[in-house]
């Protein structure tokens, strides 16, 4: 054979191994889906609820899930409104702003139960009545965790008419570490949060404020997920939820009954003057 046709040949066989190469690592990458979740715990703890649940949503959908971690509530909304996340599990507020940011719907929650937010003070604490935080510290883990903080700002000055100091300290555990060692005065929650305390610290704290319920937390998707495989990842939940393994890591987050969510589920929230306090 001719040595240029030869070599014609061999530039030809390398540029198409490129070219598989190239689109096997592609395709590789597109079968990775990243899944963020809002840190309301530190980091260890998120990894010991949720990779359990990734590995089996892994097995029934066949799809690899790549649990993506966040140092802090508000890094997290950077992300989320960025569309860094393929799914992602977040407060009700957030959802609503990351639909309008990036189109995010919902795909699960828990239909079982509902969420509302609480104030916790120190059990011998004098503190009995949401007036009496006028003018004091109060412990929040973010400014839009929205039944710890969001929403107990919101009425502390719209129905309460009351000015506290606000400081943020990153998770709903610091914020109960904060109130039982006498750092703040009080400090924004939700129930499951402080029932997920060691008992040492539930016992020395008391709810005094309770905000009204909403939809709780769901896990929603971005609009680039192909409508097959937002539909195996949602099937593959639903699926966890028949068994009693299933039902038992579920817990963790805790979703105790999943079902399928909607858009529709969170709009009350746009009744409640939640945006005059939201913090970009």
């Amino acid at each position: 054979m001719h040595l240029h046709t030869l070599t014609r040949i061999r530039s030809w066989a390398v540029g198409l191994a490129l070219i598989l190469s190239l689109a096997s690592t592609s395709s590789n990458a597109e079968k990775t889906l990243t899944f963020g979740v809002v840190p309301q715990f530190d980091a260890r703890r998120l990894q010991g609820i949720w990779q359990p649940i990734l590995d089996e949503l892994e097995k029934r959908s066949g799809h690899e899930i790549k649990l993506v971690g966040s140092p802090d509530i508000p890094e997290f909304e950077k992300q989320l409104l960025a569309g860094d996340f393929d799914f992602a599990y977040m407060n009700p507020y957030h959802l609503l702003k990351a639909h309008e940011a990036r189109g995010y719907t919902p795909l699960v929650r828990d239909v079982g139960r509902t969420l509302h937010g609480i104030v916790v003070v120190r059990k011998d604490s004098t503190i009995e009545r949401v007036e009496q935080l006028d003018g004091r510290s109060v412990a929040f883990p973010a400014p839009n965790a929205l039944g710890a903080s969001l929403i107990p700002r919101t009425e502390f000055k719209e129905i309460y008419k009351i000015d506290i100091e606000p400081a943020y300290v990153r998770s709903h555990s610091s914020v109960y570490l904060n109130v039982a060692t006498g750092q703040t005065s009080a400090g924004g929650g939700v129930q499951k949060t402080l029932q997920k305390q060691p008992e040492k610290i539930r016992e020395m704290l008391k709810v005094i404020y309770r905000t009204p319920e909403v939809a709780p937390h769901p896990v929603a998707v971005h609009p680039r997920v192909p409508d097959s495989i937002r539909e195996q990842i949602a099937r593959a939940f639903l699926q966890l939820g028949e068994t009693a393994q299933g039902r038992e890591i579920l817990t963790g987050i805790p979703m105790k009954r999943i079902g399928n969510a909607s858009l529709a589920d969170y709009e009350p929230l746009r009744q409640m003057g939640l945006d005059k306090y939201y913090v970009q």
